[in-house]
């Protein structure tokens, strides 16, 4: 049958398949353990849990309208006033199914064939995707270990055509944990501010996943200049431990928001009736739970660092948040391992998983083939024994 050509320029997710791949093994009896993982391994915190039970209780099990409720908004609002010291109205938020559900529809609303779109890589894997359905064109911008995997103002300056509509910013950041700091988004600004016709889309979903006292900044916050220009993307996936639960939101300009509704009103429709409620419980509700979780990714962090310390060859800037390392493990390129010479991060990934019985996403996903990715949202168990297994498949690569 014949297929679309689009699909033929769209890739599956890397981390869905591997984390797909570590589910199968496991179901086979293989014991995994899986640094794939892309989501906190902690439990929806009750309170949001029994939201979403009085909800369903109450009734509240049908349409809502295509952008949200009204109470799940106002959350947003509240939160972007809290946490960010901005102000918007219910008319400039989109409630959609998750933070890739928010980009997909602003990237819809914004994009036009040929339009580029320029992305810091190392980069989440989904970003080019997202921008080529849009018929955008990703520029992708080598931010290597040795500037801490950010972007510098040189290059965004280098990077910038006529045709650049977008610049794609994601802090913490999935892959590397990185962090922006105040200093560093001033220094872009002083590039973006120029140039007018520049939009800036902020992927803030591990905001609250900040480690060593980092204050929490993006650029909507540091130049009144670029707010306008500013779409935050965020949701409570991350933060709040509902992955499943599929609520992201989209933040900005009014013209923007109605035009992105109005794409999600021929897709999807509104999110789903319950998990909206749900999340207005996890946005207003108690966040001494997002405290305690990042303390113990915290924990976790240094734990993982002192242990990549220990392996010859590997490289890691410390990462400042999200749950997320993104070691340079190129040194063991060109060894040979089960009769085979290693010479990539897929290659080394699946080595891994076949000697080791270790899940890793291999960092050609992510735009950097000399690193491979990691999360910690594992137990300090797992951790342990984890890292054991793969100190001992290094050890076996000649």
């Amino acid at each position: 049958m014949k297929l679309a050509k689009r699909l033929d320029r769209i890739k599956p997710s890397a981390t869905l398949t591997i984390n797909a791949k570590a589910k199968a093994l496991k179901r086979q009896g293989t014991h995994i353990i899986n640094f794939g993982v892309g989501e906190p391994d902690f439990d929806t915190p009750i309170h949001i849990q029994e939201a979403a039970i009085k909800a369903m209780r109450d009734g509240q099990t049908r349409y809502t309208a295509v952008s949200g409720i009204d109470e799940l908004k106002d959350g947003v609002c509240e939160l972007m006033r809290k946490d960010y010291g901005l102000s918007f109205s219910r008319e400039n938020v989109l409630i959609s199914c998750g933070g890739k559900h928010a980009l997909y529809n602003l990237f819809q609303a914004l994009l036009d064939p040929g339009d580029e779109a320029i992305l810091p890589s190392p980069y989440w894997v989904s970003y080019p995707d997202l921008v080529e359905l849009a018929e955008g064109v990703t520029v992708a911008v080598p931010c290597p270990e040795e500037s801490g995997f950010k972007l510098l103002p040189e290059q965004l300056e280098n990077a910038i055509t006529p045709r650049t509509r977008l610049l794609i910013m994601n802090s913490p950041s999935n892959p590397t944990g990185a962090v922006y700091s105040r200093s560093d988004l001033e220094a872009l600004a002083e590039v973006l501010i120029p140039h007018e016709e520049i939009l800036i889309v902020s992927d803030d979903i591990y905001y609250r996943i900040l480690f060593d006292g980092a204050p929490w900044v993006n650029f909507a916050m540091i130049d009144r200049r670029l707010r306008e220009r500013t779409f935050i993307v965020n949701g409570v996936s991350k933060s709040s431990c509902m992955t499943g639960w599929r609520i992201g939101y989209l933040v900005g300009n009014e013209e923007v928001i109605k035009g992105a509704t109005k794409i999600q009103g021929q897709s999807t429709s509104n999110p789903t009736s319950i998990a909206q409620w749900a999340s207005v419980a996890a946005l207003k509700g108690d966040q001494e739970c997002v405290a305690q979780m990042t303390r113990v990714f915290e924990r976790r962090r240094d734990y993982v660092m002192d242990r990549l310390g220990g392996i010859p060859g590997v490289k890691c800037p410390r990462p400042s948040g999200a749950f997320y390392v993104f070691p340079n493990f190129s040194a063991y390129y060109g060894k040979a391992a089960d009769g085979r010479i290693i010479n990539s991060s897929l290659e080394l990934a699946d080595y891994f998983m076949e000697r080791a019985h270790v899940a890793v996403v291999p960092g050609i996903a992510f735009g950097e083939d000399r690193c491979l990715r990691f999360s910690y949202a594992l137990s300090m168990e797992e951790l342990k024994d984890g890292f054991d297994r793969v100190a001992d498949a290094l050890k076996a690569m000649k």
